[in-house]
């Protein structure tokens, strides 16, 4: 099981930061002399933790300037006082608690396998809050630390993993942090998987299947909404209802959740071809209707303020031929361009130009007044 956080710790650091990070001192010890598979404690780990905090407070969340950096540090660094594989995540606990802080409704974003895509999508928590994007991720992600074994002071050489023992410094801070981060959750909740990856895109061991997901709160959840993206020019190994998505769908069912799941969610696959501009998977035309009607449905559905969007209205099978008739029952919350339609009965409705656009259908027809109405489903 790899290192939590927006960028992983386990996975080797750029190798610039590498170079502005190591001394000389640290630089010079070699990879034989290690005792453990992991990275080392990070050079200058103090300076970049509270620099780290007080940029997050003053600049990305000044609503949060009654956090205490120092405090937050020395209930950090109990740890580092401790062997480094007997450390727990309840050893996290005060850390935690001196620095959560509330997350956004509906802005909660899980993942696996797509870090480098979770960190530009979540645009620094203004678009989304991953947990590298509250204060007890952010100031963690991507760094390693831990005592020397049987000697006090900090090993610069190499640190445990997974691999070396489970109760590792660096592996419990993140069950510590991903636990807080699935509790305070709330809302809409999105899950961003990997479908290119060889593995599967949701591992049955990991930190969202083991620490997440199981403390959810389903009294604070809306609904969950899974996006399986498959890398440009990639393998799609898995997509919604195959392999290991099959079995986190059926997971969320089993607990009682409410889900959905989309493959290839368009906003996330425009950020993706931003560095693939030339792919044909990036071709303009794969992202428009593949039909002249389909493009008359969307643009109908899309300005003329057509009902049921976003409201999770399910449709019985509609028939797909153009100018077929049929009943729609509708809700009094209904939308139509200029009035509120009566919904104390069904509407003859049919279908304006044919092919259903996603889940939505564009219908014009006569409500039980005899008034002209124009639909949408989905």
């Amino acid at each position: 099981m790899e290192a939590r956080g927006c960028a992983r710790s386990r996975r080797p650091l750029p190798a610039l930061l590498l170079i502005l990070l190591l001394s000389p001192a640290a630089g010079a010890a070699g990879a034989a002399d290690a005792r453990w598979s992991g990275q080392g404690t990070i050079p200058h780990l103090q300076s970049i933790f509270l620099g780290r905090c007080a940029e997050y407070i003053a600049v990305l969340s000044p609503e949060l300037r009654d956090k205490n950096c120092t405090a937050i540090w020395e209930a950090f660094k109990l740890v580092l006082d401790k062997d480094p594989c007997s450390v727990l995540p309840s050893d996290y606990d005060l850390f935690i608690n001196l620095s959560r802080h509330s997350i956004p409704r509906d802005k909660s974003l899980f993942w696996e396998n797509n870090h480098l895509l979770v960190t530009s999508y979540a645009e620094n928590g203004r678009r989304f809050m991953p947990l590298c994007n509250v204060l007890y991720g952010t100031v963690g992600d991507f760094l390693s630390w831990c005592r020397q074994e049987n000697a006090s002071g900090l090993d610069y050489q190499s640190c445990p993993t997974s691999e070396d023992c489970e109760n590792n410094p660096v592996d419990s801070y993140w069950k510590s942090a991903s636990i807080q981060y699935a509790e305070d959750s709330s809302g809409v909740i999105y899950v961003l998987l990997n479908g290119s990856e060889p593995t599967g895109a949701y591992p049955v061991k990991g930190f969202l299947a083991d620490f997440e997901i199981p403390h959810l709160q389903k009294d604070k959840i809306t609904r969950i909404e899974i996006w399986v993206m498959h890398e440009i020019g990639g393998s799609n190994v898995e997509s919604c209802g195959e392999g290991s998505v099959k079995i986190l769908e059926e997971r969320l069912e089993k607990i009682g959740f409410q889900y959905s799941c989309i493959n290839d969610y368009k906003p996330v696959k425009l950020l993706m071809c931003v560095q693939h501009s030339t792919h044909p998977d990036c071709a303009l035309n794969s992202f428009a209707p593949k039909q002249f009607s389909d493009l008359m449905c969307w643009t109908f559905c899309d300005f003329l303020a057509c009902p049921y969007s976003e409201r999770g209205h399910q449709l019985a099978l509609l028939p797909e031929a153009t100018g077929h008739a049929f009943q729609l029952p509708y809700r009094a919350d209904t939308q139509v361009p200029g009035r509120r339609v009566d919904s104390s009965t069904p509407v003859q409705a049919r279908t304006l130009w044919g092919p259903q656009c996603g889940r939505t259908l564009a219908t014009q027809g006569v409500d039980g007044a005899g008034n002209q109405v124009k639909l949408r489903m989905g």
